[in-house]
């Protein structure tokens, strides 16, 4: 893929004595939305994880954008135009939904423009501004942790499980803001365990197994191949 805006190429990640990924080789296209998918526990939330620096390629390399970034550290890597939204929203209970989002921008206050766009995106957010972030719906919380990662200008955005536990009604708001991102020209790369959210919003795929990429392609052709599907991630999503 001769544009791609990050490539992984055979990294290896531990944790503690656990060897997790086993040699990932992955690319993430510029300006499109690629869905890393599998089942629980293949290594998806790890990739994510080592891409951000969190924790550190054993082996391998990571380049972004052109540079190799395998050595940088979280922040350096934030710097470069990575954000990161974990799984378990990173946000502050205690301090209103204006002051996550002033911490989230280290770069200088919080742009209107970009404030705006951030408000258009999430509506929920300008209602309850001044308000304690612990005071929100789980999916508000979810919100405003993508708005988070918004804050800065960011060119490549790493997603673990936006739609995680949300209403169906908060699903689609959330998968709308995303579109949004991907038209702004964002690329972003999405753990999701909902393949209708998958289908809906991919442009293109890549299925984990075992800590390693055992797939990868058009989100179209996996979506439409429910063989395929059920040899990939053992059971067929073509209902979900």
């Amino acid at each position: 893929m001769s544009d791609a805006i990050l490539r992984i190429e055979n990294v290896h990640t531990d944790i503690a004595q656990y060897h997790i990924l086993h040699g990932v080789d992955l690319q993430v296209p510029r300006g499109a939305v690629t869905m890393l998918l599998g089942r629980n526990g293949v290594g998806k939330t790890t990739t994510l994880r080592t891409i951000i620096g969190h924790w550190p390629a054993r082996e391998g390399r990571i380049v972004f954008d052109g540079d190799d970034i395998t050595a940088l550290k979280t922040s350096e890597r934030a710097r470069a135009g990575i954000g990161y939204v974990p799984e378990d929203m990173g946000i502050f209970s205690d301090l209103t939904v204006e002051e996550n989002m002033v911490l989230a921008a280290a770069s200088g206050p919080l742009d209107t423009g970009r404030r705006d766009r951030i408000f258009e995106a999430f509506p929920p957010l300008r209602t309850f501004w001044r308000s304690p972030a612990g005071t929100l719906s789980g999916g508000q919380k979810q919100m405003l942790s993508i708005a988070r990662a918004m804050a800065e200008e960011r060119r490549l955005f790493l997603i673990d499980e936006p739609t995680k536990g949300l209403a169906p009604a908060i699903v689609s708001t959330m998968a709308g803001a995303l579109r949004d991102l991907k038209r702004q020209g964002a690329s972003i790369l999405l753990v999701e365990q909902n393949f209708a959210v998958a289908k809906a919003l991919g442009d293109f795929a890549a299925v984990m197994d075992d800590g390693r990429i055992v797939w990868a392609g058009e989100m179209e052709q996996l979506a439409t191949d429910a063989g395929l599907q059920e040899r990939l991630m053992g059971l067929s999503m073509e209902a979900g």
